[in-house]
């Protein structure tokens, strides 16, 4: 894969790159969407180089398609990346031979690379990762057990980590992350998921509610060894509402 980037390196803006991180959510599990080529001892997160004839966007969309088989993902830019060092000898003599890559053309990949981040979050269930190229492991990864990272890739984790919890502040998240039909416990833990940290119950019902999203159902969850909690479903109309005008709240 890199071999056919360097003679086709014409194709491709210099010195600009894209990380994308996708965070899947199901069974009260928060996980990242991770990458490693075989014989690789770091993983990566799914990431390439911008062609130069497609917009920012679209070239995000692409290369999370081209590296993990990913699509129909909404991604979400959230920042830039380009400390002078960052990709500092990841492209050493040592890679560009094992690589058989001459040192002369293998100067295009030893440039300073500024890397545009993206982040999505996903249903891991329906969103099934098949790594296109045939010398890339692609693997959904607890977010709390990420091994190390090449490059800056777990800074640029955290960061995205950090912007999901604070737009938890300015728009509401749940909508195909949980069942059609769920409970208030079902739906605090999901934030307390993404928050890592306790919610008080009487606050985040206070405060869910206000919203004005959920629609209280004459149901209650069934199978359960306690009282039965009522059930609630999204008001799809008053969901993306709130999307569209975005929230000023604190959890």
């Amino acid at each position: 894969m890199l071999k056919d980037i360097i003679e086709n390196s014409h194709n491709y803006q210099p010195g600009l790159s894209i990380d994308c991180v996708i965070f899947g959510f199901h069974d009260n599990q928060l996980k990242v969407l991770l990458i490693k080529v075989n014989q690789s001892e770091k993983w990566s997160l799914p990431g390439g180089f911008v062609p130069i004839d497609q917009d920012i966007d679209t070239a995000a969309v692409t290369i999370l398609n081209q590296r993990t088989g990913v699509e129909g993902v909404f991604l979400r830019q959230f920042a830039t990346f380009g400390k002078i060092k960052r990709n500092d000898n990841h492209f050493g003599a040592a890679v560009l031979e094992h690589l058989n890559i001459d040192q002369e053309k293998g100067k295009w990949f030893t440039q300073r690379f500024v890397t545009i981040g993206y982040y999505a979050l996903v249903d891991f269930l329906k969103i099934i990762p098949n790594a296109v190229n045939q010398y890339d492991i692609v693997e959904w990864i607890d977010h709390k057990e990420v091994p190390d990272l090449i490059l800056d890739h777990r800074e640029i984790l955290d960061k995205a980590l950090d912007t999901l919890r604070t737009e938890l502040n300015l728009m509401p998240v749940g909508y195909n992350l949980l069942p059609e039909k769920f409970t208030i416990p079902e739906l605090q833990k999901l934030y307390e998921t993404i928050l890592d940290k306790k919610l008080d119950r009487r606050n985040f019902l206070r405060k869910i509610t206000n919203i004005g999203i959920l629609t209280k159902l004459d149901e209650k969850k069934s199978n359960v060894a306690h009282k039965a909690p009522n059930l609630y479903s999204f008001d799809k109309e008053k969901y993306d509402e709130v999307l569209k005008n975005g929230l000023n709240q604190g959890w």
